[in-house]
């Protein structure tokens, strides 16, 4: 068994002034009976324009065991999260979202996991409580990368998750802007393992992750861990040359031995706006890979940190 680690549980958080009161609460009172220590919660403000950074450093200020670190402006979730991994110091990072979806009750289910020899130990989501369409759409997305990328991706898992050190660094250590941290979590290998945890409501407020994050998120997961898209355009050509030399056998045949060539005006227009669909299709998938290998060329921070507040704390 290992020795109980020095736990970090890193929080971006982004306009959730509502749920910072409860959340600090349960948190801090996860953190209070573990055993070890000093444990840290490190609270990420991703560019808040409510309260909630006038709470946080409130809670750093009064409170030994909270360390904050406030974003120049708002950078994203996986930016957010990158910052938690960058600031934190314990033997184990535990990350988790600040509505209250991921329950901290299951924070000693993950130290003892942990203490088990494992490095990664993440969340399945079970019983999660979204519509119906909200979850056929992430199971429906959870194959599909994990059938297409070339790292195995775990199913049905989040950002709820501890790390351990090594596993901190070997993330911290990828330089690549649009992050995908939890494909990189899976990337790193070492000893992973899931857990089974329900999916709450959120406490109070409404989701900050809109349809188009959503969709944002879900093209950073596919085109960071994928070749397929790139390569199916290769397979569509051959595919396409391929019918194209039976339409011209068959057209041939019927010349030579039927009443003439077959003709017709709509299959002409059809086959030549499909064949103009898919090559837009396919340029704009280039564009995705080009768009991003410009992003990783410009080497621009993928956040930038504005102040830090209870680090100094003795």
């Amino acid at each position: 068994m290992r020795p109980v680690p020095r736990v970090t549980i890193g929080i971006p958080l982004f306009n959730e002034e509502d749920n910072v009161p409860e959340l600090l609460r349960r948190v801090r009172q996860q953190l209070s009976e573990l055993p070890g220590g000093p444990h840290t919660l490190l609270l990420v403000d991703d560019g808040s324009s409510d309260r909630t950074p006038l709470l946080l450093e409130q809670a750093a200020s009064e409170m030994d065991d909270v360390v904050v670190v406030r974003l120049s402006r708002n950078f994203g979730h996986q930016a957010a999260i990158s910052a938690a991994l960058d600031h934190a110091e314990g033997d184990a990072v535990i990350l988790m979202d600040g509505d209250l979806q991921d329950d901290p009750a299951a924070i000693p289910r993950f130290i003892a996991k942990y203490r088990e020899g494992y490095d990664v130990i993440y969340a399945k989501r079970v019983r999660r409580k979204e519509g119906i369409l909200k979850r056929a759409a992430y199971h429906v997305f959870y194959r599909v990368i994990r059938r297409l990328s070339e790292v195995p991706l775990p199913l049905d898992s989040g950002d709820f998750s501890l790390l351990s050190r090594r596993v901190v660094d070997a993330i911290n250590s990828a330089t690549e802007h649009h992050r995908y941290v939890r494909g990189l979590r899976a990337w790193a290998g070492f000893r992973q393992v899931a857990m089974d945890v329900e999916r709450h409501q959120r406490n109070s407020g409404e989701p900050k992750f809109g349809l188009g994050k959503l969709i944002r998120l879900a093209f950073d997961g596919l085109f960071a861990f994928s070749l397929v898209p790139l390569r199916l355009a290769t397979f569509l050509g051959f595919l396409m040359v391929f019918l194209s030399g039976l339409f011209g056998l068959y057209a041939l045949a019927e010349k030579v031995f039927g009443d003439g060539s077959p003709q017709g005006f709509t299959a002409v227009i059809l086959a030549v706006i499909m064949m103009g669909g898919v090559q837009l299709v396919f340029l704009g998938i280039i564009g995705e890979y080009i768009g991003r290998t410009y992003n990783e060329a410009k080497r621009r921070p993928q956040y930038i940190v504005d102040e830090v507040f209870g680090r100094d704390k003795p």
